[in-house]
């Protein structure tokens, strides 16, 4: 059976080789052929619809389906974007508190010490006061008696002097007599 663009073609061939009517464009021709030709072409046109149509909405089922991937893949390029963003966020949130807790960290640190210098220089202090009452009850009275007793030596010492001078001068003088 012929498709309907060839039986398109035989009534082209058909009006071409017509007779002419006379003065006119018109030519002539066999009803019947025509009316034959005109039935193949609409026994083969639902075939031909029904191909184009199925070609027609195949064509679209594979456009909505193109589309629908293409709206998938966007959304799922969106939401990467998204949790990308949302990832840094994260990270600049994280390096945010990351410093805000090692400022508090810092802060603690100088603090304790600051707290440490005081409680040592306390203890200091305290030690320094006993050695000052110690040296006040202890060496002192130990330093004045040291020194009393120097003092003492130094005096017996120069009596001591002054006794052998005296006899030393009685010599040269020749005194000796007394000694």
């Amino acid at each position: 059976m012929k498709d309907v663009l060839e039986l398109l073609e035989e009534i082209e061939e058909i009006l071409e080789t017509s007779a002419p009517v006379v003065l006119t464009t018109k030519v002539w021709v066999q009803p019947e052929e025509i009316l034959d030709i005109i039935k193949d072409i609409r026994l083969q046109l639902p075939d031909e619809i029904q191909q184009a149509r199925w070609i027609k909405d195949e064509r679209q089922r594979i456009l909505e389906r193109t589309d629908a991937e293409c709206q998938e893949k966007l959304a799922d390029a969106k939401r990467q974007a998204e949790v990308l963003i949302e990832n840094s966020d994260i990270v600049v949130q994280s390096k945010r508190r990351a410093a805000e807790l090692m400022a508090v960290t810092e802060e603690n640190c100088r603090q304790l010490k600051l707290r440490t210098y005081e409680y040592v220089d306390s203890i200091l202090y305290n030690m320094q006061q006993k050695v000052d009452e110690l040296n006040g009850v202890h060496f002192t009275d130990m330093f004045n008696k040291i020194e009393t007793t120097f003092q003492d030596v130094g005096a017996t010492l120069n009596a001591n002097r002054a006794e052998i001078k005296e006899l030393s001068y009685k010599t040269q003088m020749g005194r000796d007599e007394d000694m």
